[in-house]
């Protein structure tokens, strides 16, 4: 419980910092043209390992596009796409994004929904890991003031991905290996929460993610 109260208290404190400035929609649809071979007409994508960006929250969308450009998150092909882009030009983008609608995602059909739906409710109270639905809902909706991601009918190659390099942070900690990982999380959470989980638990939860709505 004070695990939650934490979390929600950071929530409330990151809702005070991520005011954004006024965006123009129409000119990030125009300057999104360049991310429609990976990301799909209207930021629903159709190659699963290329995130749907139609509908998630533009504070969210804005933090990582800044962060792709000042190589706090690492991406090849992202840093390319966002060198050229003004701050104004990634507001004008987050914004567009965020006003889609996004496709319902679905989970395979021999998805063990069942175990992901428990550690997105419950978490592993075994390793003391935080249940999914205390930063990003019921319904995968997220928090959009505090920066906390929409994960609903997210494709779940994609998330499975993201979790992985969540999860190789820590162990590159602890083996001194520098294998690809990802650190641009809130306070060390998303590590925390993946540096126990297995690769059957990161299959499961991530199925379960793609089929809320």
């Amino acid at each position: 419980m004070n695990k939650l109260v934490l979390i929600f208290s950071a929530a409330l404190a990151l809702a005070s910092t991520h005011t954004l400035a006024a965006s123009d929609i129409a000119l990030g649809q125009a300057k999104s043209a360049t991310c429609i071979g990976c990301h799909g007409v209207n930021g629903n994508s159709v190659v699963p390992i290329f995130p749907k960006l139609a509908g998630q929250s533009e504070a969210y969308l804005l933090k990582q596009l800044r962060e792709f450009k000042t190589s706090d998150r690492i991406d090849a092909t992202m840093a390319g796409m966002v060198a050229v882009l003004t701050d104004a030009d990634m507001q004008n983008i987050a914004a567009y994004y965020a006003a889609q609608s996004t496709t319902p995602g679905a989970p395979k059909k021999d998805a063990n929904i069942a175990l992901g739906e428990k550690i997105y409710r419950g978490g592993k109270k075994d390793t003391s890991v935080t249940a999914c639905i205390a930063c990003h809902g019921p319904q995968g909706k997220g928090i959009p003031l505090a920066g906390f991601p929409v994960l609903s009918s997210q494709h779940a190659a994609y998330i499975v991905k993201q979790l992985k390099l969540f999860r190789q942070d820590s162990i590159n900690a602890q083996t001194g290996a520098t294998k690809p990982s990802r650190s641009n999380d809130y306070e060390g959470m998303m590590i925390n929460f993946t540096k126990s989980l297995t690769n059957v638990e990161i299959d499961a939860v991530s199925e379960y993610i793609a089929g809320l709505r």
